[in-house]
């Protein structure tokens, strides 16, 4: 490597001052290619000791007599020092070359490996970052009141509200969506039940029913707080319901929370987001026969509950049929992508468990409950949503045992999978290392290798070579390791 000298706070290698004593005028001969041992010592010190301004000049009025970029303040040319072009020196350093090399091979690699950091960093923060209206600030007053956006009504296109007035008689559905209009009207006399649905949820939207109506202050909150854990509360009035709604949107499990409001005569449904799963319930309550007619609040109460139930069995049904397309994509072709798929059955899976769960015992305190707001003649329908509700957690037990079934399915057939490769592998070099033996005896460079000088060695050396491989393919074929026995 060569040596470099201290020129003020920078180094440079001897190469370049061949080009610095040619301007300066030490007496090179040959271009400057050789500076002396003088110029080395003195160079740092003229260039910026109190000459430095002059030979700083000189530089300048040659490199315009040359057409160079001039030496400026000794940084500005590519070499490191700025000399003109014409008297920049030509010799080769490997060693310099190769380091500039090196740094900027590092300094690509540098500005790759950051480029990679902040967009992972950002592709992790989509979901953290994303605001979340659901928290309340620690040690903040309960009940709705405290809500921000409390006293600001929303625009047209955050809530949406439908109400149906039915009975025997008929059915009448208002969806203009005003909820000033809602709460000043008052159900039909010839109406059974009034069912209030609000699509969107609005700490305005659900004071004012509340103060309408009449229910508690804390269920209000627990509806903008979402999500809650399904459950059943008792109050003067009324009942409390929280469940979960579950749907399957383009091949992704999706879920909101539901509030139910029951009262004699009104049942109230909050819904995050507009579009539902009680399409069915509508077209019944259309039908002048139907039992939802005649049996009152609860029972409205108890066909939305069982919506949502049977609807858990079409999203089950999709993912049996997901797991077993899975198995024969493990049996037949084990790549890490299916791992991947059955690991994110498995986070659904548990999704569907702690939702139905807890709605279960839901819909068991209900069947069980002696509160008025359930009809006696209702509890034997609840009772149906409840064996439902079982039904379809033993479907979902047995998926999350066949998805635990599946991950080990799949690192047993990446075991076998590389067992067979190591195998063949093996066999390979059981059959080489007999032949390369052979070839590395009669290959060794002695004087007297007496089978070297017969005429037909080299036949025979092939015979032997393939009576050997035949040999023992014929043995692992009947022991069997190649093929069937």
């Amino acid at each position: 490597m060569q040596p470099r000298l201290d020129l003020g706070r920078g180094n440079v290698p001897e190469g370049f001052l061949g080009g610095v004593h040619a301007h300066v005028g030490h007496g090179a001969t040959d271009g400057g290619l050789v500076p002396t041992t003088a110029e080395k010592l003195n160079f740092g010190e003229l260039w910026h000791g109190p000459e430095g301004n002059e030979v700083k000049r000189e530089h300048k009025r040659r490199a315009q007599i040359h057409g160079g970029p001039g030496l400026g303040n000794g940084l500005g040319s590519r070499s490191g020092v700025g000399f003109p072009a014409p008297m920049q020196p030509q010799r080769f350093d490997p060693v310099t070359q190769s380091a500039k090399a090196i740094g900027n091979a590092a300094s690509k690699v540098g500005r790759i490996g950051r480029w990679l950091t902040n967009t992972i960093s950002l592709a992790g923060m989509a979901d953290k970052t994303k605001p979340r209206r659901t928290a309340a600030a620690p040690g903040s007053s309960a009940g709705i009141e405290s809500m921000p956006g409390i006293d600001k009504p929303p625009t047209a296109d955050e809530v949406r509200i439908q109400w149906t007035d039915y009975g025997p008689d008929g059915v009448e559905i208002n969806e203009s969506g005003s909820l000033d209009e809602l709460c000043a009207s008052t159900r039909p006399d010839w109406a059974q039940v009034r069912w209030i649905n609000v699509d969107g949820l609005h700490p305005y939207v659900v004071n004012r029913l509340r103060e309408v109506y009449g229910f508690h202050t804390l269920a209000a909150e627990d509806v903008m707080r979402t999500p809650q854990r399904p459950k059943l509360e008792t109050f003067e009035n009324n009942l409390f319901v929280v469940a979960r709604m579950l749907t399957l949107q383009e091949g992704t499990l999706r879920q909101e929370q539901v509030s139910f409001f029951l009262f004699a005569d009104t049942v109230i449904t909050f819904q995050e987001e507009k579009g539902d799963v009680w399409d069915p319930i509508r077209a019944r309550l259309q039908k002048p026969t139907a039992r939802l007619r005649t049996l009152g609040s609860s029972y409205l109460l108890y066909a939305l509950l069982d919506a949502l139930v049977d609807h858990c069995f079409p999203i089950l049904e999709n993912y049996g049929e997901i797991l077993e397309d899975l198995e024969i994509a493990v049996l037949d072709d084990p790549k890490p992508e299916v791992q991947r798929h059955i690991h994110r059955i498995k986070r659904e899976l548990a999704v569907l468990r702690r939702v139905l769960w807890p709605l279960r015992e839901v819909v068991n305190e209900l069947q069980r409950d002696e509160t008025e707001e359930v009809a006696p003649a209702v509890k034997a329908f609840m009772r149906d949503v409840y064996d439902h509700a079982v039904q379809v957690m033993d479907i979902l037990e047995t998926y999350r045992e066949q998805a635990g079934g599946l991950n080990d399915l799949y690192m047993s057939a990446v075991s076998n999978r590389m067992n067979e490769i190591m195998k063949v592998l093996t066999i390979m070099s059981a059959l080489f290392i007999p032949i390369t033996f052979v070839a590395g005896v009669y290959g060794m460079n002695f004087e007297h290798i007496p089978e070297l000088s017969w005429k037909y060695s080299y036949a025979v050396f092939w015979v032997v070579c393939v009576t050997i491989v035949t040999g023992l393919t014929f043995y692992f074929w009947r022991k069997g390791w190649l093929g069937h026995k």
